[in-house]
């Protein structure tokens, strides 16, 4: 990877050691395994959740004889997230053989580019926050280079007492490896980055994003320097399948070298692990460099070409993603940068706010899918794809507010209703009498009730006339809550004889 430092430092990203400040600089190499039912060279399945073995092929077996032939698929998928990426496509590019041995890769070396990748230069922005005021920062993180290469199988050491197994399933499953440029300076940054390269992927449909089944991981290159001072020596933390866990890696990671360096030692450029139960990175071996994989291009493979007309194709069937999502909700539905922020972050939330969107106030649904739906969602630990409350159902509860049918008050118990028993909101209401009071004789007897019952109160409102919302209150309590509330503040307000 060609370093090239591309930001200046900023003080609130600095972190103060015992002699001064250090800076922290993050590039990160993330594998994002190719939605495709098939691997890269084969046509075994890539179904997650097999037997062992179940889904090996003699060439992912690397059988004596057996020739890779490339997946289409899996090219397509990576010039799309390229496109995603906003980076360069290159209509030509070279498969290499990266050598190295380990039990899982049968091969003894792995099918990679190296000079040539299929994806160059690109650029993904990255909003850090929010911060204690709710705003975000936008930052831009440089992307070096997609390659497409094949994942390598999984040694499993506790299935025996004296021995390891071999799964094969993994081997040969395609992995896009989107490698950062340093452009990352804190640990909020790597979580941001993260998490919005993995929104672009699943919103273009090229990698699922799931982290827990190891389809997307990420190695991180954590160095330390003075303000201003060249790069210092990085080590690179493997395999780390958790933002939670890349923040905490990073935190570690930056003091244990800024440790170092201020006791007069020096940083041995190096791989290590992640422990998360001790909290701690630990040595897993020295750093290779490139020279000692012996890269040489793959003599079973051609070139991979294509044309321009190919990729513009490609191109006018992208989906629309998060970041011009996020410019549309803003500028057409008059959202806050917030708020649609939040309501960007995954496809399936976007999905579900757009249907109850269509035709009504974008406003007023976005609080109702943020504070109530997101916020029940969260509460129960559930997902927006498990959700009970259909954005028809939520549609019809916004609907019944717009035309005064019901309160907001009622609104939120009929929410929890149909969270926890179903049905429609439109009957759900009849059926439990739960419309609102608009009748201004009911409304004017329960004022005249709560105003004869409160004399000491009524002289306390003449005085300071914010004391109208307690008795609005009172009255909304009164009456259940299923009182119109601007009706029942407009007759408080001329019963006390405060002015509008």
């Amino acid at each position: 990877m060609t370093l090239i430092d591309t930001r200046t430092p900023d003080p609130k990203r600095l972190i103060p050691g015992a002699t001064g400040d250090w800076e922290v600089i993050i590039g990160m190499e993330v594998h994002a395994q190719v939605t495709s039912q098939a691997k890269l060279f084969s046509g075994a399945s890539t179904a997650f959740g097999a037997a062992p073995n179940a889904n090996v092929s003699l060439v992912d077996a690397a059988m004596p004889g057996m020739l890779p032939v490339i997946n289409e698929e899996c090219v397509r998928q990576a010039i799309r997230t390229g496109l995603g990426l906003k980076a360069q496509i290159n209509h030509k590019s070279v498969f290499d053989r990266k050598n190295y041995f380990y039990p899982d890769l049968p091969q003894g070396y792995q099918i990679s580019q190296f000079k040539q990748p299929i994806v160059g230069e690109g650029t993904v922005i990255v909003s850090v926050g929010p911060d204690k005021k709710g705003e975000f920062e936008d930052i831009e993180v440089g992307i070096e280079r997609l390659h497409l290469e094949q994942d390598a199988g999984k040694s499993m050491h506790d299935q025996h007492p004296t021995m390891s197994y071999v799964d094969l399933n993994r081997s040969g499953v395609a992995l896009m490896e989107i490698v950062s440029k340093p452009d990352i300076r804190s640990s909020d940054e790597a979580k941001a980055y993260i998490t919005k390269l993995r929104t672009i992927v699943r919103y273009l449909g090229t990698c699922d994003g799931n982290m827990d089944e190891g389809s997307l991981r990420a190695d991180v290159n954590v160095s330390v320097r003075r303000p201003g001072e060249g790069f210092g020596t990085r080590c690179e933390i493997k395999n780390m399948n958790s933002i939670r866990f890349i923040g905490q890696a990073i935190e570690y990671e930056a003091r244990r070298q800024i440790a170092i360096l201020e006791d007069g030692g020096k940083i041995d450029q190096e791989t290590r692990l992640y422990d998360a139960v001790k909290g701690e990175t630990r040595s897993m071996r020295s750093k290779e460099e490139a020279h000692d994989y012996r890269y040489f291009p793959d003599p079973d493979l051609l070139p991979l070409e294509f044309d321009q007309a190919y990729v513009e194709e490609l191109a006018r069937h992208l989906p629309e993603l998060p970041d011009d999502k996020k410019t549309r909700l803003v500028e057409k539905l008059g959202l806050s940068a917030y708020d649609a922020s939040i309501l960007v972050s995954e496809k399936a939330i976007a999905d579900y706010f757009e249907q109850v969107a269509a035709g009504r106030d974008g406003k007023a649904v976005a609080n109702w899918v943020i504070n109530d739906l997101l916020g029940a969602l969260n509460k129960s630990g559930k997902a927006i794809e498990e959700t009970p409350v259909s954005p028809a159902q939520l549609g019809g509860i916004v609907d019944l507010i717009k035309e005064g049918t019901i309160s907001g008050k009622i609104a939120k118990d009929l929410f929890e209703i149909v969270w926890n028993e179903g049905g429609d909101p439109k009957e759900l209401v009849e059926s439990r009498g739960m419309k609102q009071v608009t009748d201004t004789g009911a409304i004017e007897k329960a004022v005249d009730e709560v105003i004869a019952a409160n004399p000491d109160k009524v002289e306390q409102a003449k005085a300071k006339p914010t004391m109208a919302g307690w008795f609005v209150g009172q009255v909304m309590k009164v009456t259940g809550g299923k009182a119109n509330p601007q009706a029942v503040n407009d007759l408080v307000k001329a019963k006390l004889g405060i002015p509008e």
